[in-house]
Order: structure tokens, then C-alpha cells, then sequence
């Protein structure tokens, strides 16, 4: 029986290649993004991530075509860059309604459906910078930090019922969210330009980064797995770059890190 599968941020980058590989292994795909058109092939539905009644609306109508809903991918998020000092909170708290309650929005509107039906997998988007935190990009660390640690958290919760929950950590991924990024510029002269050389290397890094299908198809592999491991990490180097976070000290990690992006 082909599955029922959702995927968020689903018309752009890794969440159009998850959908598209969804598909094409005998998916039912229904991609969610604020966009009004979709992608051929794939049954699209607009609606905002951070709206809790749009997220409702999206997946009441998805229940009701479809009876029921076995995969969820929260792919939706954008990021922003600059020094937390001339960061306006207002950014900060959007960059964590997106990327972090976006997807908290989402799990909320599906677990019901899930544990009634006796089961479901649901992925969620973290990223390397969760446990290799990125100065200058501090709040988009923040917010993967904060999807890692409730996806272990939640995966404990919802076991009982059959739904698996896992995190899939991408590094340098070639998308069009390096174009997207929010940029606060302000304070290079005070920080003697730390900030625009920390961000010109991360966006050097992406553009040189992973072609989007390959993560994509990592992604869905990872969505069609019924296993329980928590947390993947996408790519060897950035899989030994988050092993050397568990053997380093913490004061040494983050002097290696400051060494590569706040010099």
C-alpha cells in the first residue's frame, strides 16, 4: 500500500528532493510551503508553517483525502547571520518560530492521526551546526540544537505507539537558502570584520557544498527506515566532524571552532 507521506519547505532545496524521491518509491506526496504553486508531480498545498491554523487546515485536508498520514519530514526553514549584539530578538524569535516551532506546530497536528492509526515516522531537519556551534550564526545553531534535543526527547515519548522520530543533521548543502539567508551586517567595523569573513567562508563552504539530491535521498531513505536510531548525520567529513564533538573537551571544540569561523 503506498504511503502517505508530508513533507514541509517542500517546493525548494532538501525538502523538494526528499518529496521527489518520496514519489518515486511509491508515496503519496503532499508538500506544504507558502509558495501558491507546487512542484509537478507532487500534490501541493500552501500553507505557513508558523500559522497554527493554516498548519491545521493543511493537515485536516490531508486526513481527509488520504485517511491517514505515514511519514511526516519537517523541512521548512530559512537562516540568519550577523552578531547576536546588533541581532534584533524580533529576528531571533522568527528564526526559532520557523525552524524550531514551525516544525513543532506540524508534529503536534499529526501525532494524534499517527498513534490512532498504530504508527508513523517522523523526521525533522537539524543540522551539523547543532553540535558544532557557529558563531555569527548563533541563532540558527540555537534553533538545530533545539530540534535535536526534542527529537530525542519526543522519539521516548511517542515510541509506545509505533511512531519513530529521528533528526538528520546536513552540513554544506548547495541550495538556494545560502541566497536566502538573513544577513545583519551591522558591527563588522566593531568586530574588525569577523562577521562578514565568518559568513563569506560558511556561504563559500555551501556553494561548494552537497548536491541537494543526494542529501534529499538521504533524507527520504531515512523517513522510509522504521528503525529507532535518533540522529544522522549526512556525509562522512561532517559524520567525523560530529564524532570529534563527543571526544574533545568542550573548551578545545570551541576554540577550534572560533579558529575556523571567528577569526
Amino acid at each position: 500500500m503506498s504511503k502517505i507521506a508530508v513533507v514541509t519547505g517542500g517546493t525548494s532545496g532538501i525538502g523538494r528532493e526528499t518529496a521527489l524521491y518520496l514519489a518515486n518509491h511509491d508515496c503519496t506526496v503532499y508538500e506544504l510551503s507558502r509558495r501558491a504553486e507546487g512542484v509537478a508531480g507532487l500534490r501541493h498545498i500552501s500553507a505557513d508553517v508558523t500559522d497554527e491554523l493554516s498548519v491545521q487546515a493543511a493537515v485536516s485536508q490531508i486526513l481527509a483525502e488520504a485517511g491517514r498520514i505515514d511519514i511526516l519530514v519537517n523541512s521548512a526553514g530559512f537562516g540568519i547571520s550577523g552578531a547576536v549584539e546588533f541581532t534584533d530578538t524580533e529576528e531571533a524569535i522568527r528564526q526559532m518560530n520557523v525552524n524550531f516551532f514551525g516544525m513543532v506546530r506540524m508534529n503536534r497536528a499529526v501525532i494524534a492521526a499517527m498513534r490512532q492509526q498504530g504508527g508513523g515516522r517522523i523526521v525533522n531537519l537539524s543540522s551539523v551546526a547543532a553540535p558544532v556551534p557557529i558563531p555569527f550564526q548563533t541563532y540558527y545553531s540555537a534553533s538545530k540544537a533545539a530540534i535535536s534535543s526534542y527529537t530525542m526527547a519526543l522519539g521516548n515519548e511517542l515510541r509506545p505507539f509505533g511512531i519513530t522520530v529521528c533528526a538528520v543533521q546536513p552540513g554544506d548543502i548547495k541550495t538556494g537558502f545560502t541566497a536566502a539567508r538573513r544577513k545583519v551586517t551591522q558591527g563588522d567595523d566593531v568586530y574588525g570584520g569577523r562577521i562578514s569573513r565568518s559568513v563569506e567562508r560558511m556561504e563559500r563552504d555551501e556553494q561548494n557544498g552537497m548536491d541537494p539530491a543526494k542529501a534529499g535521498t538521504f533524507v527520504a531513505k531515512v523517513a522510509l527506515k522504521t528503525g529507532h536510531k535518533p540522529l544522522y548525520t549526512i556525509g562522512f567529513s561532517y559524520k567525523a566532524a560530529v564524532l570529534l564533538t563527543k571526544i574533545l573537551p568542550a573548551r578545545a571544540l570551541n576554540r577550534l571552532i572560533g579558529k575556523i569561523y571567528a577569526n
